[in-house]
């Protein structure tokens, strides 16, 4: 099966959060109401500063992908 890039998430016991699974490497959960991060897996092979810089785009691109989804239920 091929998954998609990022998928959304939802919990009824966190509703102010917008999670939002990235999974490629790094495997993550960001939550685009705090932008924190939880890694799913091991990334400490990595040096930090390429990590930092390589999640925040990563960010950026899940919040890209949480707005068009987004769009695109409110057009439905």
């Amino acid at each position: 099966m091929e998954l998609p890039k990022f998928l959304l998430a939802d919990n009824t016991d966190h509703p102010e959060a917008i999670f939002v699974l990235h999974t490629e490497y790094p495997l993550m959960i960001i939550d685009l109401a705090t932008d924190e991060v939880e890694f799913l897996e091991d990334v400490s092979d990595d040096s930090e500063s390429e990590l930092t810089s390589e999640v925040q785009e990563i960010i950026e691109q899940a919040s890209a992908f949480y707005d068009r989804e987004i769009s695109r239920y409110e057009d439905q």
